[in-house]
């Protein structure tokens, strides 16, 4: 009887040497690593390097997971400059507003300083609030009754306000025509809306014959009896009604400041007038 002849079984290759040079591929991967970033100038690296491999190692985990920490590294990094930065723009901007507090401040007392020289306390006021620098001029001191034409011992007013502004050509000017509650219909104002906006045009007109200022800045428009600061009551609530105002406007202000959308919303309406 024939013996049967078994095939000899095939033998496996042992592959568990794999481990240990899997490791060992590891370390050597980090080692060089580590020697590339101790050559570089970057301290700074070389020590998040450090730190990123000490944690790599401790906790288990990969060369890949480690350059996850890297990365994170990196954007705390830039999360921390970009606050720097935001720092300092605060700063920056708080500086240019008390700078142009003291401008406006200092404009303010030259207007004052006019205004008691020439005896024209009763005619022109100046206000200093969050928003703008305001000199109020009485119609009285520029029109005659229902004109718009500036009077011609009235001009140097506009003349020497002007002369005092120019020193501060950087800010907007936005010049507003009032009236009191009165109709008028003539042919050349069929309405108080013609008579105070030509009012603020003309004075604004006088202003810029000053060359020192770019017309890009300037901005008149009218408001009729619609924004009076007191109820026309009398003749004299009247007369305070009947007004031009010449608002310098300030460039640094709170986002919620109210009298800022204000403000911008006249100068929306002067242009598209």
């Amino acid at each position: 009887m024939s013996r049967k002849r078994h095939e000899p079984h095939e033998e496996h290759i042992d592959e568990s040497w794999l481990l240990p040079y899997s490791d060992l591929m590891t370390l050597l991967l980090a080692l060089f690593i580590v020697l590339y970033a101790a050559s570089s100038v970057n301290t700074a690296k070389l020590e998040e390097l450090s730190k990123a491999f000490k944690s790599a190692f401790s906790s288990g985990l990969g060369v890949l997971d480690s350059s996850t920490i890297l990365e994170e590294n990196e954007a705390a990094k830039r999360t921390k400059e970009t606050d720097t930065r935001k720092s300092n723009n605060e700063k920056s901007r708080e500086t240019l507003k008390q700078e142009e507090q003291q401008n406006l401040e200092q404009l303010k007392q030259q207007l004052d300083k006019y205004i008691q020289n020439n005896g024209l306390s009763s005619e022109l006021d100046t206000q200093l609030n969050r928003s703008e620098l305001m000199i109020t001029i009485r119609d009285n001191a520029l029109f005659p009754s229902g004109s718009a034409n500036i009077k011609p011992e009235s001009q140097k007013l506009g003349t020497a306000i002007g002369q005092m502004l120019k020193e501060y050509p950087d800010y907007e000017i936005l010049v507003t025509g009032h009236t009191d509650n009165q109709p008028i219909k003539t042919i050349e104002f069929p309405s108080n809306w013609e008579l105070s906006s030509k009012r603020a045009i003309n004075f604004m007109k006088i202003l810029l014959e000053n060359k020192a200022f770019d017309p890009k800045r300037f901005s008149a428009t009218g408001y009729g009896e619609f924004r009076p600061v007191v109820a026309n009551t009398s003749d004299a609530s009247r007369a305070t009604n009947r007004r031009v105002e010449v608002s310098i406007l300030r460039k640094y202000l709170e986002p919620t400041d109210n009298s800022q959308q204000n403000t911008l919303s006249a100068i929306a309406n002067a242009s598209a007038e």
